[in-house]
């Protein structure tokens, strides 16, 4: 199995962009919320939560009064984001990355949907409110979608990064030969990287 990305342009309406808006707030908070809960608990215990024990807060937050608002986020939606969290934990853990930080709204923001979606003709199709959104499409868009992560850049731009699945083997590394880099100079016409 291959996995592609293809990144569209989306063009939501008012209402949508309001929609999408509301979703960024909810995975940010839901973000800072687990984040601030896992260091609590490894701080008391000495062990991080794990997925399943992040979402069990969820139905308990979308009933109580103060937070009842994220009952209106589609709910893969805040799951993908518990996903992220602990994956950033174990890779913090294991050396790969550095410990993951607090989200802020005045940064780049995304949501990520794990399924459900569908891209027809000039749209994307989002699962929950948003429904479909217009979108710029370059390129057909193969295999079967994984995940599609909708983001907002700072400039005010909405995209969509469709991760897909197809059928092929990944491509082999070529072990014939070495491989050597030339650097085009003005006192020497050419170095290679082994020093000729």
């Amino acid at each position: 199995m291959l996995h592609k990305a293809v990144k569209v342009r989306l063009y939501p309406t008012s209402e949508q962009k309001v929609l999408l808006s509301q979703h960024f707030g909810c995975v940010r908070w839901w973000w800072n919320y687990a984040l601030n809960k896992s260091i609590e608990t490894y701080k008391e215990t000495g062990k991080s939560l794990g997925q399943s024990a992040l979402n069990a807060f969820l139905p308990k937050l979308k009933k109580s009064k103060e937070t009842i608002w994220l009952a209106e986020c589609y709910s893969q939606v805040l799951q993908a984001a518990t996903l992220n969290l602990t994956t950033a934990y174990k890779n913090f853990f294991a050396g790969r990355a550095r410990f993951p930080r607090f989200k802020s709204k005045h940064h780049k923001q995304s949501i990520q949907y794990p399924q459900n979606v569908k891209v027809l003709d000039g749209f994307v199709q989002f699962p929950g409110k948003v429904g479909k959104v217009k979108a710029k499409l370059h390129r057909d868009i193969e295999g079967k979608i994984k995940t599609t992560t909708v983001s907002l850049d700072p400039s005010g731009k909405y995209f969509a990064s469709i991760l897909t699945s197809v059928e092929g083997e990944n491509p082999t590394v070529s072990t014939e030969g070495r491989i050597i880099g030339i650097d085009l100079g003005l006192t020497h016409f050419a170095i290679t990287s082994d020093g000729n």
